[in-house]
């Protein structure tokens, strides 16, 4: 029997529908991950699901009164409440007992006072189910690492989230709603989380552009696409397969549908003809065929990325030797030494606050090390997307922050009107004129990216970009820096991501130990396990116990320069090959050639087999210089 059923919902915002008559039905142990594109609606349904908003029509019914818990994207906590009394939020009247418990333990003396105090608070707990509730709490809070003394006000953003999530899982909700749970959690959280859901005993329906959270969490997939939702059984692979043959299905459909109305539109266009036929009939065909094609709402456009990549920086961009950095007792980097090379793409990985960021600023030169040597390279130009977007004015339009009051933009040495380079960002031309501080997690990122790459730039320094991104958009920005000729820092929890871009990584260790490892995230875990394997420890905690994740880019090794710039040119010399033989091909559809120049035709015939002979040794030579 469902746990949850929505039905027939429909919500707008002015004239645009983001639910259209969008249905669900969540059954008991499902997992179902919600996708779809920025701005599509799909916190607007779990907030209406979770009854913080009101549908405009359709209905929203939890079978049998479950217990259900949301965790919003940007959870509100009470900064003046300790970790523990946030936590314990969510349990009613049980809350106020369990903090006088443990007040009564902190401030216990000899007193008889005291002691009494004590054990009426004891009588309460035993009475209320209070002490399995203790033992709930204190096994959440371990769990996710949660200091129960800090108060709110301390903890930085991904802290928060844990706390809220905690908070959440001690109502022991039978549906569970989290939106974008992974943002602001590092990874080793992240698995844990993992972990937790894959053995939680209710229900859940959680948002995620974490593709590898997906594929890990969820049996289920449904996507929110122009107000409906369509379901697809399995994982995030699951998805992605059946996915591609139902927009090929949807084009198909649609063009014949087009073929169908201009054919009508052309016969009620003969005018005294159709109406000498009286075919009242076909009339309303074609009314209902331009009453379809009005009502059709189009898939959204895809982001166009394109960076500026400035001057060729020096091939060294930076070189440390011994380097090290502590802030009071704390060591974040411990003698290190490394060589940044002109075209590396590193990823950062650690938890939140090992010293990602310090590493970064050090190598840009924004700051010195305690001790050991940094030397920067030449013709640096750097590009910095912060985690934070403490470069976006929100008092701004979307336009202004982008070209700072300028009706023109220069990308790639052309110049190109704002309106039209934000709209290959996905912001019409009134959106573009809005405010910053209207915009959507997601849309504010994009907006950022979009900024980031007007300025030339051979360094890209990218701190958390994936947060809010929706999954075709991730794929684009994937897509642009592994194309992208200048070096890229990036710090990411999103191991998915990492692995599709990176060619290094720097991994920081406990107690200011930093490693090296080619490769993205998967590739460093499997270092990991083999590292521990030779010296006879048991697995890591986080490490996968089944076998290791397909690799979507192998771990490569330097190439030269002039494997480089072969490698660069092979995409170019495949497209003016296959142009060649195309016209090649479109020439001998003439018969005439066969009859004026059987020799020419001939020759012409040997060229498109030659073709085809230099393309499979390109594409294999192209394979090979990719593995490395």
């Amino acid at each position: 029997m469902p746990l949850l059923l929505v039905e027939n919902a429909h919500l707008a915002f002015g004239h645009w529908p983001l639910l259209d008559g969008a249905s669900l039905v969540l059954e008991p142990g499902e997992r179902v991950g919600l996708i779809g594109r920025n701005g599509a609606g799909k916190s607007s349904l779990l907030k209406a699901i979770a009854g913080v908003q009101k549908l405009d029509e359709g209905t929203i019914r939890l079978v049998d009164n479950a217990k259900m818990a949301f965790v919003p994207q940007e959870p509100m906590l009470n900064p003046e409440h300790t970790v523990f009394e946030a936590v314990a939020e969510g349990l009613g009247n049980i809350r106020q007992i369990l903090i006088d418990y443990h007040t009564a333990l902190d401030h216990l003396d000899d007193t008889q006072e005291s002691l009494d105090r004590l054990t009426d608070i004891q009588h309460e707990l035993e009475s209320q189910d209070g002490w399995r509730l203790d033992s709930l709490i204190s096994t959440t809070m371990s769990q996710l690492n949660l200091p129960p003394e800090t108060l709110i006000s301390a903890l930085s953003g991904g802290w928060k989230k844990r706390v809220a999530i905690a908070r959440a899982l001690v109502t022991e909700p039978q549906v569970l709603l989290l939106d974008e749970p992974t943002n602001h959690l590092d990874v080793s959280a992240i698995e844990w989380l993992e972990t937790m859901l894959k053995g939680f005993g209710g229900s859940v329906l959680f948002i995620t552009h974490d593709r590898r959270f997906l594929d890990n969490v969820s049996n289920r997939v449904i996507e929110l696409d122009r107000g409906n939702i369509t379901s697809f059984p399995g994982n995030f692979a699951a998805y992605e397969a059946k996915k591609e043959e139902l927009v090929a299905q949807e084009e198909t459909n649609n063009k014949k549908f087009d073929k169908d109305l201009a054919a009508e539109e052309v016969w009620i266009r003969q005018g005294v003809k159709a109406r000498r036929t009286r075919n009242e009939g076909r009339v309303r065909r074609l009314e209902q065929l331009r009453r379809e094609r009005s009502e059709r709402r189009e898939r959204l456009g895809k982001v166009e990325f394109q960076v500026e990549a400035g001057d060729r920086s020096g091939k060294i961009v930076a070189e440390l030797e011994n380097v090290s950095k502590a802030y009071g007792d704390k060591v974040l980097i411990k003698d290190f030494s490394t060589r940044i090379l002109r075209g590396d793409k590193i990823g950062l990985i650690g938890p939140n606050g090992a010293g990602k960021t310090t590493l970064l600023k050090m190598i840009l030169g924004e700051l010195e090390p305690d001790s050991g040597s940094v030397k920067a390279g030449t013709k640096i130009q750097v590009a910095y997307f912060d985690q934070f977007r403490e470069q976006l004015d929100e008092e701004k339009s979307v336009a202004d922050s982008v070209s700072q009051g300028d009706d023109f933009v220069e990308i790639g040495g052309q110049r190109k009107h704002i309106m039209g380079y934000l709209e290959q960002f996905l912001f019409p031309a009134e959106r573009a004129r809005s405010p910053v501080k209207s915009l959507s997690g997601g849309e504010r990122n994009r907006l950022l990216l979009a900024r980031l790459f007007t300025r030339p730039a051979n360094v890209l320094v990218l701190d958390e970009p994936t947060n809010d991104l929706d999954i075709d958009t991730l794929e684009l920005l994937e897509q642009l820096l592994d194309e992208y000729p200048g070096t890229v820092f990036l710090v990411s929890h999103d191991r998915a991501f990492l692995d599709n871009v990176v060619t290094q990584t720097i991994v920081f260790e406990p107690n200011g130990q930093i490693i090296e490892n080619v490769g993205g995230y998967q590739d460093w875990i499997d270092a990991k396990e083999r590292m521990l394997a030779s010296r006879g420890e048991p697995k890591a905690v986080n490490s996968k116990d089944s076998k290791p994740a397909e690799r979507v880019k192998a771990a490569r090794t330097k190439l030269n320069f002039n494997e480089a710039r072969e490698l660069e040119n092979i995409p170019k010399e495949l497209a003016l090959l296959e142009k060649e033989q195309t016209e090649l091909q479109q020439s001998l559809l003439d018969p005439a050639i066969y009859r004026d120049s059987a020799a020419k035709a001939k020759a012409m015939q040997a060229r498109i087999d030659e073709i085809d002979a230099i393309t499979i040794a390109k594409m294999e030579r192209w394979e090979a210089l990719e593995a490395k």
